[in-house]
């Protein structure tokens, strides 16, 4: 089954990347790169969904979400 959650990412002040998914509190990864921090943050949400699991508590729905970009007059 597979479950869609909103990440997101920030460049903290040494260029270093932390992922964190809202929908999942405590739920946080970092990297040296976005795409290192991408990868470890999916590792986390597979863990953080097992203990869940585990401990028979229930798992949060996928995020169903819309980016809509408009352009701004200066």
């Amino acid at each position: 089954m597979k479950r869609s959650y909103r990440v997101l990412v920030e460049q903290d002040e040494d260029g270093k990347f932390t992922a964190t998914v809202p929908e999942l509190p405590g739920c946080i990864s970092c990297g040296n790169t976005r795409d290192e921090a991408l990868q470890n943050i999916k590792e986390a949400i597979e863990a953080y969904i097992e203990s869940l699991r585990k401990h028979d508590e229930t798992v949060p729905p996928s995020m169903h979400e819309e980016i809509v970009t408009v352009e701004l007059s200066a």
